[in-house]
């Protein structure tokens, strides 16, 4: 996969510049209905200035961006809940955005079904952006830098909320991190060092049930032994379903970028890896609703976890937390994506 730079403005005459999704050698076909949205250069463009615009929240001081940061992977860097609107937290830690496209459901609880549909949550909790749909647009139908950039995408001034999230789900679907050491090594452009190699045998034998490769993610719910936090009382899975047999499930995350999205799990309880590595091996609440591979919980070695880390560093994508065309607009410049597979 190349991505080239072009210097040069976006052209009004023209209809809007079509992207091609990178699908990276080996993974699996997207779950996201590219049909239905299909990405432009515009509105890539377009989601970028929504996803890091702070007037999307009720104060102007929250964006998306504030709780998904790019250099730790578009997720919540070193808080355990997020922070809101008016110095409030969250009930949760935001999870990392990648590879978004190959996901059927969203949030650590599976709450949302569609990506199109994800940003009006935080956008409208009291603890979040803390807005209205209907104030959100009626700050950008008066701003005439979006009047143009809604033009560009969608063909004429209209900004409506489906115009909106169809631009937010154009730029976070953009987020593909392919690139890391594993992926070069899989593509036999690289070779692991001994501990690396190691690790991944480990992985393979004790985690990869859960974290399935490519994505490091099968998708699932599940219970791992978590204690309750009495002050956040969040049950996760059930919250959905009603089903009690959901109790403390959440959402299996990816690996990847594990080394630089700490804190880890739902509320971000997990302060290091090592810290999740201990609550496997010896601290999981073992009940009948824990995930039945997990009933004895996951024995490791101190050896083991050494390896294992090493490992886990290899699913670090520098060039993904470094990538300009995702960082905050502000240069004169059009990002155009080029793939060559």
């Amino acid at each position: 996969m190349v991505m080239v730079l072009a210097i040069a403005g976006v052209d009004n005459t023209q209809k809007p510049t079509p992207l091609s999704f990178p699908i990276p050698p080996g993974w699996p076909a997207p779950s996201y209905d590219f049909k239905k949205n299909p990405p432009t250069l515009q509105g890539f463009v377009l989601g970028r200035r929504l996803f890091y615009d702070e007037r999307l929240s009720r104060d102007s001081t929250i964006s998306c961006a504030s709780c998904h940061q790019q250099f730790g992977a578009f997720a919540t860097y070193e808080h355990s809940l997020s922070h809101g609107v008016g110095n409030t937290l969250t009930s949760r830690n935001a999870p990392a955005l990648q590879n978004l496209a190959w996901q059927k459901e969203y949030m650590w609880d599976g709450g949302i079904s569609h990506l199109d549909l994800q940003p009006l949550a935080p956008m409208t909790a009291v603890n979040e952006m803390g807005e209205t749909v209907g104030n959100v647009l009626h700050k950008l139908r008066r701003d005439t830098g979006y009047q143009r950039m809604f033009k560009e995408a969608f063909g004429d001034t209209t900004i409506n909320t489906q115009r909106m999230t169809k631009a937010l789900s154009q730029f976070v679907l953009m987020l593909v991190s392919a690139q890391s050491k594993y992926d070069r090594v899989t593509r036999g452009k690289d070779s692991f060092l001994l501990p690396e190699r190691l690790g991944y045998a480990i992985f393979q034998k004790k985690c990869s049930s859960c974290h399935k490769e490519p994505l490091f993610t099968d998708g699932s719910y599940r219970n791992i032994g978590l204690t309750l936090d009495n002050t956040l009382n969040d049950y996760g899975r059930m919250k959905i379903t009603g089903s009690r047999q959901d109790s403390l499930k959440f959402k299996v995350p990816s690996l990847r970028n594990v080394a630089i999205t700490h804190p880890y799990g739902h509320d971000g309880r997990f302060f290091s890896l090592l810290n999740v590595f201990d609550h496997y091996r010896k601290n999981m609440q073992l009940t009948l609703l824990t995930d039945t591979i997990l009933q004895h919980r996951l024995p490791l070695s101190n050896f083991e976890i050494g390896q294992s880390t090493a490992f886990l560093n290899t699913l670090t994508d520098t060039a993904f937390l470094k990538n300009p065309f995702f960082a905050p607009p502000g240069y004169n410049i059009t990002p155009m994506f080029i793939h060559r597979h």
